[in-house]
């Protein structure tokens, strides 16, 4: 009777992790962006890959808990933990509130050195994290959960800084609805395997995985924190390769200060009906396919972007982008 509970257990742990697992922030590693992490820090709530995942270890276990989602089990109270984080999203805008002027993070190809060191900082020194939510690490090791409610969380996941020097100060939100693509480059024998990545400042993010589709339709919503000095969204599309490095399928850049500029010009768009207020213009220096128009829509501010995928032989990708403000 007992064996045959553990299994049900298991198995049901098991089907909550790879649902957490799939959400579009987890599928990139918490610390250097690399595809399809496969380790966890259960006390921390992040998903890492294999290559953070050393560094985690050479913490300590009163820092850092590290299992593999595929290989270790996984207990409710771990899950519980896991989901009461949110997500990579979520823990990042914690421990990487305040990234300073000139400190990178590290990207996939990064070596040990630059890995521990931001990670130390990150976790282990807490250097990002605004000081009244830093967290003393002693012998014990408190489940990110323990030490904020989700209220709390809630109220700190983005956050404006306090005029600290060379600390990033975000002002609000993106949410990117990616589409669908048209006529995708063919990069395996007959078709391609299509995912797209989406950068803004340090943060990265990556839509699903939609096998043998040169039409892919993804209906998928991410989201990205703006910083105050931000630039053009990176929009880029890959072939996922699973014994080889994922094929670039083309790229693009959007201009979101029209996007901006045009929703902090109107203030409360609740106060409008449905109208035009802004618009990208289509030109040689851009990837627009025509015109990108900003309106006003059911009182929430938003535009439809048309690309065409450069530095490739053929591809479109259609994106929806609306703009939240830091009070919503």
């Amino acid at each position: 009777m007992n064996a045959i509970m553990i299994t049900k257990t298991t198995s049901v742990n098991r089907r909550r992790l790879r649902n957490l697992l799939n959400k579009s922030d987890n599928r990139i590693c918490a610390d250097c962006g690399a595809p399809d992490p496969k380790w966890a820090s259960s006390n921390i709530g992040v998903f890492i890959c294999l290559k953070c995942c050393g560094v985690h270890r050479s913490l300590g276990t009163h820092i850092s808990k590290v299992l593999s989602v595929t290989l270790d089990d996984w207990s409710n109270e771990q899950i519980e933990a896991m989901s009461e984080v949110g997500g990579n999203l979520a823990a990042n805008a914690i421990y990487e509130a305040y990234i300073p002027e000139g400190f990178l993070k590290p990207g996939p190809d990064a070596s040990v050195e630059e890995r521990t060191r931001f990670i130390r900082s990150k976790y282990e020194l807490q250097e990002f994290m605004k000081s009244s939510l830093r967290i003393s690490t002693g012998k014990s090791s408190p489940s990110f959960k323990s030490v904020f409610s989700s209220k709390f969380m809630d109220s700190f996941r983005i956050r404006p800084t306090d005029n600290e020097d060379g600390m990033v100060e975000f002002i609000g939100l993106l949410k990117v609805t990616v589409v669908k693509g048209t006529n995708l480059a063919i990069r395996d024998m007959m078709t391609s395997d299509p995912y797209v990545v989406l950068t803004l400042g340090q943060q990265t993010i990556q839509t699903a995985v939609i096998p043998s589709n040169l039409n892919p339709v993804w209906d998928e919503d991410l989201m990205l924190s703006v910083p105050n000095n931000y630039g053009p969204l990176k929009v880029e599309v890959y072939d996922h390769d699973m014994f080889s490095a994922d094929d670039i399928m083309g790229e693009a850049q959007i201009d979101i200060q029209p996007l901006i500029s045009a929703a902090m010009a109107y203030g409360d768009p609740e106060m409008f009906g449905n109208m035009q207020i802004g618009k990208w213009l289509k030109s040689d220096d851009n990837a627009l396919i025509e015109d990108s128009i900003i309106n006003i829509i059911d009182g929430k501010v938003k535009q439809d972007v048309q690309l065409k995928l450069q530095n490739v032989e053929c591809g479109e990708l259609h994106l929806e982008i609306e703009w939240l403000p830091l009070d919503q």
